[in-house]
């Protein structure tokens, strides 16, 4: 009778550094669903104005901020991932130089200037925000995406074609493992970046933790400001450090 083996520490580590960030957010939301907490902390503060924005509670606030952002973020993996691929190979070589400069003029339009633009063809509410951080968040992916796939060694590729990998088994066997990790940290920057600028998406009627910022600063209301700026940057620390670890768990053999 063989006794099973018990499962190498190894194997299981990658799955524990998730663990920490699980427990995080949990207790990140809870803290946002805590209004009383925020009351008294920002009342103490401002102890002359109203201190909480009371027409939607600050967990909602941030559970729209953090829609926004997925919804953003997908379309930038969606389309950047597979544009940047295609760049990286020789059928759209000629194509990169234009590549480059068209996600590289996403992020030299303010994102105000954005919504204003895409006002006409998506109306108010949270289309319009999902386009302009969409646009905002293309480069950091497909730069890294480009970047990554270059850096990888020669002698590597030519050694994959001489095993009889066709490009396309080259790729997804080769290319994309070893160029990974860096597209990794693509990603971790384009997400942190969105999350930040989703604050504009209430110029337009988008909704999210810019909902109070807007507010405050239309009544020169500072504990209003201060409500959404706190929130928003525990979410970004909170979303990188996440991001961090989901490098490590992916890629533990940069560890």
């Amino acid at each position: 009778m063989s006794v099973p083996r018990a499962r190498p520490l190894e194997q299981s580590a990658p799955l524990n550094r998730l663990i920490a960030p699980a427990l995080a957010w949990a207790l990140l939301l809870g803290l946002f669903a805590y209004d009383d907490l925020w009351r008294r902390a920002l009342s103490a503060l401002f102890p002359d104005q109203t201190p909480l924005f009371e027409r939607q509670t600050l967990l909602n606030l941030a559970l729209e901020h953090l829609a926004i952002t997925g919804t953003a973020l997908l379309a930038v993996l969606l389309v950047g991932l597979p544009l940047a691929v295609w760049a990286a190979r020789p059928s759209g070589a000629a194509f990169r130089p234009l590549v480059e400069n068209l996600v590289a003029v996403g992020q030299t339009f303010p994102p105000v200037a954005v919504l204003a633009l895409a006002l006409p063809f998506v109306g108010f509410g949270s289309g319009g925000a999902v386009l302009a951080l969409f646009l905002y968040g293309l480069l950091p992916v497909v730069r890294n995406t480009l970047e990554g796939l270059a850096a990888v060694p020669q002698d590597v590729l030519e050694a994959a074609s001489g095993m009889g990998y066709s490009p396309l088994q080259r790729l997804w066997r080769v290319e994309i493992p070893l160029a990974f990790p860096v597209v990794l940290s693509g990603v971790r920057a384009s997400a942190v970046l969105i999350l930040a600028t989703a604050t504009v998406a209430p110029l337009i009627g988008g909704g999210g933790l810019g909902v109070p910022i807007v507010a405050g600063l239309a009544v020169s209301n500072l504990a209003f400001v201060t409500e959404g700026a706190i929130a928003v940057a525990l979410l970004a620390v909170l979303l990188d450090w996440t991001f961090a670890r989901l490098e490590a768990a992916l890629t533990p053999w940069r560890v």
